[in-house]
């Protein structure tokens, strides 16, 4: 790949909200493929997600990295017409410092049906109602031993914020109907992600608080800008892809006081963020 065709570096200060909007009383029951992560996996083995992975540099955009490891990883084919793009939503941040950028598809061939699992990535492969990520009722018959154990659930955590701060975030858990056979439920990152597709496709929030009641919880701008701020690896991550971040703009978007750990003469620096 030459310089020319190389593709350019997520700067996530461009980033704009998506426009899209599914209106659900237009289109059909929609449904999200997740899978069971192989148990040989070094990191979160076992665990529900959904298909994606790092960027390569082969990789034009978010866009070719997530249809690329959508391919790999279950066979989805990258065809365009057969599996149209509907939107990127915005980045998440892990709590590990991971960027996730959402991408979002529609499978318009019926004959899309037969996946083609990576053994060494995904263990299993299942469909799960997308409107069921608004709810706090279980899409499936409740089965009487598990009557006890709800379908959706939470816990918050705490983490260091700025300025000596502690912030609370809220994780969210949904059980998938097939615990019973060894598949985890869907909760924490790919909770929160499957919670925000979901508002957006149907046009409403969700019956549950998505954050805890009170002040004390960051928006997910706040958390991007902290980690870009306190996570030396995305700082130095921009300094090997020459993305030029604007530290005063990221400050006033955590809400960090003035602190000369994070500048440097008031000037904007070519430093972190490989989002």
């Amino acid at each position: 790949m030459t310089s020319k065709n190389a593709p350019k570096p997520l700067n996530l200060l461009k980033y704009h909200r998506p426009k899209i909007r599914l209106n659900g009383a237009r289109i059909p029951p929609l449904s999200q493929q997740s899978k069971q992560r192989s148990t040989t996996l070094r990191t979160y083995a076992g665990d529900t997600s959904l298909p994606g992975g790092k960027v390569d540099p082969e990789d034009l955009n978010v866009e070719d990295t997530a249809r690329r490891e959508a391919f790999e990883e279950i066979g989805l084919p990258r065809d365009r017409q057969k599996v149209p793009l509907l939107c990127v939503l915005e980045p998440f941040v892990a709590g590990n410092a991971t960027i996730v950028t959402p991408v979002v598809v529609l499978i318009l061939d019926n004959t899309l049906r037969q996946p083609i699992l990576n053994d060494a990535e995904v263990a299993s492969l299942f469909s799960h109602p997308l409107a069921s990520f608004l709810k706090t009722t279980p899409p499936f018959p409740a089965e009487p031993e598990s009557l006890e154990v709800p379908y959706y659930s939470y816990n918050d955590w705490t983490s260091p914020g700025p300025n000596g701060t502690t912030w609370t975030t809220r994780a969210h858990r949904f059980l998938t109907g097939r615990e019973a056979g060894g598949i985890k439920p869907v909760f924490g990152l790919t909770a929160s992600i499957m919670v925000r597709v979901s508002t957006v496709a149907y046009g409403h929030p969700p019956e549950f608080d998505i954050n805890p009641i009170g002040h004390g919880y960051p928006t997910l701008k706040a958390r991007l800008a902290w980690a870009m701020m306190s996570k030396p690896e995305l700082r130095e991550a921009c300094q090997r892809e020459g993305i030029e971040v604007d530290w005063d703009r990221l400050r006033r978007w955590a809400g960090v006081k003035e602190d000369a750990k994070f500048q440097k003469d008031g000037r904007r620096e070519a430093l972190p963020s490989k989002l």
